[in-house]
């Protein structure tokens, strides 16, 4: 069961890195409402509470909102570059009981690092796509990622071994991107 633990932690931290309040909603809604899916320990616990629920769908309604607009979604983006890490840290630590079987610490950073990466992957890539498309672009780009973040944190947390095969794939599809845009600016 662990390693399907761990499949859901590395799940939902890369979901963070996209957006930080889609996967911390997910795992407070299971959480709270379907327990035996996913129990929070404490002090982890402490997202199934109303009040936290609340807060996550209005933070979520703004982020929604805010990354679809041109220049905005560029202050977003700096904004999220704290938040974004910080919350795939909490989802690493706090997701499937991944802090009761490693160091806190451990988690924690590997969360951090996992989000991050992907948040600097897509604050990287944005800006390119704001100067490729005048901006009329990003709209559908933050969709495409929304939906993404949302579907990753579902199967994060339903079926984590199919989001450890989608990670993998995402991940080759970054570095295969990142290579080919190195090897065309070289030309």
């Amino acid at each position: 069961m662990d390693l399907f633990n761990i499949f859901s932690a590395f799940g939902l931290s890369a979901s963070a890195g996209l957006n930080a309040y889609i996967p911390l909603l997910v795992v407070s809604l299971v959480g709270r409402f379907a327990p035996d899916v996913m129990k929070l320990s404490p002090p982890w616990d402490v997202m199934t509470s109303w009040w936290i629920i609340g807060l996550l769908i209005v933070l979520s309604i703004i982020e929604f909102f805010a990354d679809k607009i041109p220049a905005v979604d560029t202050v977003n983006d700096a904004i999220q570059t704290f938040v974004r890490p910080t919350a795939g840290a909490i989802l690493f630590a706090a997701s499937a009981h991944v802090v009761t079987d490693v160091n806190p610490v451990l988690s924690l950073a590997l969360g951090l690092l996992v989000a991050g990466g992907v948040h600097a992957v897509k604050a990287t890539a944005r800006p390119v796509v704001t100067a490729t498309t005048l901006g009329t672009g990003n709209a559908v780009v933050s969709a495409a990622e929304d939906f993404t973040a949302t579907v990753m944190s579902i199967l994060a947390v339903m079926v984590p071994v199919i989001a450890g095969v989608l990670l993998i794939l995402i991940a080759v599809f970054i570095l295969w991107w990142l290579v080919r845009r190195a090897s065309t600016s070289r030309e």
